[in-house]
């Protein structure tokens, strides 16, 4: 389920447009349906959600962060075979992302977003991986938006949570659980016993973290 929404207007010298950038790189997507696979991450600074067990709490100050532009994050990208590029954060959707993820397009990558869906999605996004948090609810139009729905466990009540989100997504929608990485030893088991009495679950693990890579 692409999810589009591009301007209906010229811009000017999008590659010229800028973005605060904490990290980007080249590494294999860790997580999810692409687990395994070849991807450039652009992680962008900036967000409003602040959940108490981020592993990246230096990106939520947006303004920490050297403002890049398209056309340096492009280039910096196409440097590398791969062809997947994925943009998170902190929350990447507090950006108009029209003119990075155009360009990136343009240049013959498929765009993925990690979002919690608590601010409007945009521009050209062929893949929208949806992982809602209690401490800002997404919005009604992420769940509609969303190819895969990944809910983190930190907690028992947690499984009640990913539940709400699963009735709220398109049946195409593939439903992951993924524990969090401080309570993975304790959590990993019950997560296991739930997809084994809900099938339509499946496993995700940080499997970056596992290897030592970014």
């Amino acid at each position: 389920m692409a999810f589009y929404q591009v301007e209906n207007k010229i811009i000017e010298n999008t590659l010229d447009v800028r973005y605060p950038v904490m990290e980007h790189f080249y590494t294999l997507q860790g997580e999810g349906m692409y687990s395994g696979q070849a991807a450039y991450f652009i992680r962008l600074g900036g967000c409003d959600v602040g959940c108490v067990w981020c592993d990246v709490k230096d990106s939520w100050d947006a303004s920490l962060h050297p403002m890049l532009t398209v056309k340096e994050l492009v280039a910096a990208a196409q440097a590398h075979p791969g062809r997947m590029a994925v943009i998170t954060g902190g929350e990447p959707a507090m950006h108009d992302l029209t003119a990075l993820t155009v360009a990136l397009k343009g240049a013959g990558f498929r765009t993925h977003i990690e979002t919690s869906g608590s601010s409007q999605l945009s521009g050209a996004l062929d893949f929208v991986t949806l992982s809602p948090k209690k401490f800002k609810a997404p919005l009604p139009e992420a769940h509609a938006a969303a190819d895969e729905l990944k809910v983190i466990i930190f907690h028992k009540s947690d499984f009640d949570f990913a539940g709400e989100h699963a009735r709220q997504v398109a049946p195409s929608c593939a439903l992951y659980l993924q524990p969090e990485w401080s309570k993975a030893e304790q959590m990993t088991p019950l997560i296991l016993e739930f997809i084994r009495e809900n099938p339509r679950w499946r496993l995700s693990l940080q499997t970056h973290k596992y290897l030592g890579i970014p």
